[in-house]
């Protein structure tokens, strides 16, 4: 993986493929390793990008008051200086916030969106479950923060029948090498997070998918993004949580391609 100077920070990005360009923007984690199994099932056609997040990964640890609003301007410097003029973009969770953004502020730079397992706004739900993620982390460390997340992150039954990628899921989440100060800040972030008064001006096609077992971002956010997109699709995966990508990714995977694949650039 290159990086790139995008003026105040370095990104840490990979591509592969080629054909038109489908950004894979991940979520709070921020690292796009969370991709791995949908990188493959895209670039024999596409030329797929994901990046490391600002703080996230081995992109730079930079010390600043983060923002959605921030993440998604890194990504459009990201855009700009790999000469990426329009993208599809597939935005998970914090990815998915990002993409809203996007598709408000800069709608030009898309020619579709995948707003996967993501919200329009904070709520008291919201609010709270983060807030209480935030604790753990402050108080117990990091290893003990993947351990809590995990909890909502997978479906009860994933989590029983799957211990080796439990294992595997908890490492990630612990093996970060970010300062707990940026991770708070970017859990601060996506709580300060609201664009429900500009739903309606996203223009571009746009997806909405989720799974009905999601706890961080439940089914019910998603259906207000459906409802008030103009012409969203809607997909409801039965069951997945919030790591659907991971869960079930064939189903996922078959889901968002067939939605690029009806888009042009």
């Amino acid at each position: 993986m290159p990086k790139v100077d995008i003026g105040d920070a370095e990104i840490f990005y990979d591509e592969s493929g080629s054909g038109d360009p489908v950004m894979f923007v991940p979520g709070l984690g921020g690292g796009g390793a969370v991709w791995a199994q949908q990188v493959p099932a895209f670039s024999d056609r596409y030329r797929t990008i994901v990046h490391d997040h600002r703080g996230c990964g081995q992109s730079t640890y930079s010390q600043i008051h983060y923002s959605v609003d921030q993440m998604a301007g890194d990504a459009i410097r990201l855009m700009d200086t790999l000469g990426i003029e329009r993208a599809h973009w597939v935005g998970h969770s914090t990815g998915g916030a990002m993409g809203q953004i996007v598709a408000q502020d800069y709608p030009d730079r898309l020619a579709s969106l995948v707003l996967s397992a993501t919200w329009p706004g904070q709520d008291s739900y919201f609010n709270r479950a983060f807030a209480a993620r935030k604790s753990v982390l402050l108080a117990s460390g990091v290893a003990e923060y993947a351990r809590h997340s995990i909890l909502t992150l997978l479906p009860p039954w994933y989590i029983a029948e799957n211990p080796d990628r439990i294992d595997e899921f908890e490492g990630y989440l612990a093996c970060v090498d970010q300062p707990v100060e940026i991770m708070e800040s970017r859990i601060d972030a996506i709580c300060a997070f609201d664009r429900r008064n500009r739903i309606g001006d996203i223009r571009v096609p746009v997806l909405v998918i989720v799974a009905e077992d999601d706890m961080v971002t439940p089914r019910y956010l998603s259906d207000e993004l459906a409802q008030n997109v103009p012409g969203a699709e809607y997909v409801v995966v039965p069951t997945g949580g919030h790591f659907v990508i991971h869960v079930e990714t064939e189903a996922y995977n078959s889901v968002v391609r067939d939605f690029i694949d009806r888009q042009t650039l």
